[in-house]
């Protein structure tokens, strides 16, 4: 579903993606980690066509890019740690404004909404709304038009326990309706939870991938701490 290739991103001077190979199967969770700087959202936005690379080869869903970008993006829901609501919309109205933006009907919003735990807030303005139940609707705008890669950017940060719980329910009813997934965090022990396989970028290259079958907390550790110093797995 996702392969990439030697992928170099600059910014003037500064390296942040090194040649960087990555691939992800169709219906996989991915959980991308490192540390800040380490490229995992400059890989995010080149796979999301919001950014161009420097050189490499990059291609999402059979589609190339950064040429084919315009394609792809009906394939796609992305999700950042800023949900990118319109606050004086009601939960269904922001909801409806995407649904005519992938001239899809409205059917599927209450479906979506309730698969969010946000129906009986359907028309409740969003800038009432707490974090929590911001990112949630940020994740039912993002599988709306049903799409078959899903991209998610540090969706736990600034959540609390409870939101927190409740948005890995729901990225797990996602995982199971054989989407592909592919989500940044700094949350080592919750991706290793959430997602069936964990990589770790350091210094802009992919230094450990690790299935999380069968992984225990030891493993966990190490694995992040070999990454880190530049090992393999």
């Amino acid at each position: 579903m996702i392969t990439v290739k030697k992928l170099v991103k600059r910014f003037g001077p500064l390296t942040v993606l090194r040649e960087l190979d990555f691939e992800v199967n169709s219906g996989e969770f991915v959980a991308l980690l490192g540390p800040n700087g380490a490229g995992k959202t400059t890989l995010l936005r080149i796979l999301s066509s919001l950014m161009r690379p420097t050189s490499g080869f990059v291609q999402v869903a059979s589609y190339r890019l950064p040429s084919q970008g315009a394609f792809l993006r009906a394939k796609l829901g992305v999700v950042s740690h800023q949900p990118l609501l319109y606050g004086d919309l009601t939960a269904a109205e922001n909801l409806q404004f995407f649904s005519k933006l992938y001239s899809i009907g409205p059917d599927r919003i209450p479906e979506i909404l309730d698969l969010v735990g946000l129906l009986p807030r359907r028309d409740d303005l969003v800038r009432t709304f707490s974090r929590g139940m911001q990112q949630r609707l940020a994740i039912g705008r993002a599988i709306l038009h049903n799409p078959s890669i899903l991209l998610l950017d540090e969706p736990h940060t600034g959540l609390d326990q409870a939101a927190g719980e409740i948005l890995d329910r729901i990225l797990k009813e996602v995982a199971l309706e054989g989407r592909t997934v592919v989500m940044t965090s700094h949350d080592l022990l919750r991706s290793a939870e959430l997602a069936s396989r964990l990589v770790l970028l350091s210094k802009g290259k992919i230094s450990s991938s690790v299935s999380t079958v069968d992984l225990d907390p030891v493993d966990l550790v190490d694995f992040y701490k070999t990454g880190l110093q530049g090992g393999q797995s």
